[in-house]
């Protein structure tokens, strides 16, 4: 049977009110944590159950909880803005990054899509990680370090703009995944970088740089199927028969653009639109797909 999990010397943990506000600290063996006028002792923290309800100086009850990875990332200290956890979730998935995986990363920022990313390809996958200002690769590392020790992270300072170098053992990457400003510029570089049938995945906040990535996919003729979209995420009131969406949510953050390298000759481009080299249209409605898969 697996242990309880208690709270230990070191943990990253989060306090939770009555009204779901969660407030992190790291565990310090002697010191206290200060709130509102309240206090608590870390050694009264320090060997509770994950999930424990504590009690501060002035009578203010709160919980005492490991944070889960989302809570995590919008809790730690940043450099750049990180990534919504909305976005964190399903960029491994539609980058199909797996266990073993072999991932090019650009930049680092505050290091939450690196975790990501790690957590996904698993101790055997690699993650080689691109960041050019130090105060952000300081930044990301410090956060890395409280949750994971991974030994299969290499981080480098430089910009991937410049270009992507591969490992001495020259095997190229099984997935790209950007987060810059412009990585339509580290696109050329990709070509190279990425093995065939490799996914690359970007992510950008605004439609003008989605117009300009997808132009540079196409003009280096060996990425296809490319496609661009955004996700939202709505929470719902579910209060007895009182149901209802709740009035506020994280809706636009940004678009991702997936494509995979493929050998040209099959797909062209023909007013932005991608369609096959026999003229037919690339865009196949869910009925015609559920017929065909029949």
């Amino acid at each position: 049977m697996r242990a309880m999990s208690q709270l230990a010397n070191g943990d990253r943990i989060h306090l939770v009110d009555q009204k779901k506000r969660q407030y992190a600290l790291t565990l310090k063996a002697g010191e206290t944590y200060q709130f509102s006028g309240q206090k608590i002792a870390h050694d009264a923290l320090i060997g509770r159950p994950d999930g424990s309800i504590v009690t501060l100086s002035g009578g203010k009850r709160m919980m005492a909880l490991k944070p889960t990875f989302g809570d995590y990332v919008l809790k730690m200290p940043r450099g750049a803005q990180v990534l919504y956890p909305k976005d964190l979730a399903i960029i491994p998935m539609w980058a199909d990054v797996y266990p073993g995986a072999r991932v090019f990363e650009a930049g680092t920022g505050s290091g939450a899509l690196t975790m990501a990313l790690l957590r996904a390809v698993g101790p055997e996958g690699l993650v080689v990680t691109y960041e050019l200002r130090e105060d952000f690769a300081r930044t990301a590392q410090t956060n890395i370090a409280r949750v994971m020790n991974p030994l299969n992270l290499r981080t480098v300072r430089r910009s991937a703009y410049e270009g992507i170098e591969l490992l001495d053992d020259g095997i190229p990457f099984d997935r790209v995944v950007l987060d810059l400003p412009e990585p339509w510029q580290v696109i050329p570089h990709a070509v190279n970088a990425l093995r065939s049938g490799g996914i690359y995945l970007s992510f950008v906040p605004t439609i003008p740089q989605v117009m300009q990535t997808v132009e540079a996919l196409e003009r280096t003729t060996v990425f296809g199927m490319i496609e661009t979209f955004e996700t939202l995420l709505r929470t719902w009131s579910v209060q007895g028969r009182s149901v209802r969406p709740d009035h506020r949510m994280v809706a636009h953050s940004g678009f991702l653009t997936v494509a995979r390298k493929v050998e040209p000759g099959l797909f062209r481009s023909i007013a932005g639109r991608e369609v096959s080299s026999d003229g037919d249209q690339g865009v196949i409605s869910e009925d015609a797909e559920e017929e065909q898969s029949e």
